[in-house]
């Protein structure tokens, strides 16, 4: 978001924090950031796990006709986005699962189909200007105010809160959903409330993202993390860290550019995405030629 008369990045990065920091938009902005990273890499781990990445895309998606509904009915879209995400969550919940890990159904990419056009016919019918449309679609970090900070730090403390209290299980019933059944496990109440979750870690992100592109911070971190590791505890923790590193920096070289956030986060989890396969893939190649040599 450079300026007339405003600095560039210099090769002081400490300096270069330091003018961020002087704005209280950027201190919100990089609160909120960390805040939706963190829920997202939680939620969007159990869900690379759970295969579940479509449901998530549609959920996504979905957030966009809730913020400009919203918009349109002269309300918060903040409500919107946790209004329709929350909403379609639980719709998706509705629809019979196929398949041994009940991978989602045409209805779930129909739903996604009817929301995206949803959103666009809101937006026409808003006559007013609406300086978000892009904001809505790809993110923003301008505008993030203090209320919304406290907002978004309470529902992820909500989410974690449940998500660690339902975590074993959830856990047991993801990786083998009919044993578990078999052995007690309330699997479908399970994936309804991790779907209910899903929808609150997306209409977060969605504020920061943007709709189209929040699915990159709900699956990247986390494809990385599980890349990286197979250690449940340790995979969250990394997703987390990946998640808020590229929140951050993706954040960092917004504030210097014309660019969405949206974009920045994106480019850079995909970069991080791409280099732990490959080192993943090295390391394998390594260990193949160390046992045909041994």
């Amino acid at each position: 978001m450079p300026t007339d008369g405003m600095p560039g990045p210099s090769w002081n990065i400490l300096l270069d924090i330091q003018q961020m920091w002087s704005f209280p938009f950027m201190v919100n902005a990089f609160r909120a950031g960390a805040i939706v990273a963190v829920a997202a890499a939680a939620m969007g781990w159990f869900m690379v796990l759970r295969r579940q990445s479509f449901a998530g895309h549609t959920l996504a998606v979905v957030g966009f006709p809730g913020a400009s509904g919203a918009a349109l009915l002269g309300l918060s879209t903040t409500a919107g986005y946790f209004g329709f995400c929350v909403a379609a969550a639980l719709l998706i919940a509705a629809i019979p699962r196929v398949g041994r890990h009940g991978h989602e159904s045409a209805a779930t990419g129909i739903t996604q189909a009817f929301a995206l056009g949803l959103g666009f016919l809101f937006v026409t019918l808003y006559h007013g200007y609406l300086d978000g449309l892009n904001a809505l679609l790809f993110g923003t970090f301008l505008g993030v105010t203090g209320r919304q900070v406290l907002v978004l730090g309470a529902v992820t403390v909500a989410v974690l809160i449940t998500l660690a209290a339902i975590g074993r299980p959830l856990l047991f019933a993801s990786i083998d959903p009919v044993v578990a059944q078999a052995k007690g496990v309330p699997v479908r109440t399970l994936s309804v409330l991790f779907l209910v979750l899903l929808g609150a870690a997306v209409a977060e992100a969605s504020q920061i993202t943007g709709s189209l592109l929040v699915f990159a911070l709900l699956v990247m971190p986390a494809a990385s993390a599980q890349a990286i590791t197979a250690r449940p505890l340790l995979g969250l923790v990394l997703s987390a860290v990946i998640g808020v590193v590229v929140t951050w920096v993706g954040l960092g070289v917004a504030y210097y550019s014309d660019y969405p956030i949206g974009f920045y986060v994106t480019t850079f989890a995909f970069v991080v995405f791409v280099a732990t396969r490959a080192i993943r893939a090295g390391l394998a190649r390594s260990g193949r030629r160390a046992v045909a040599a041994a």
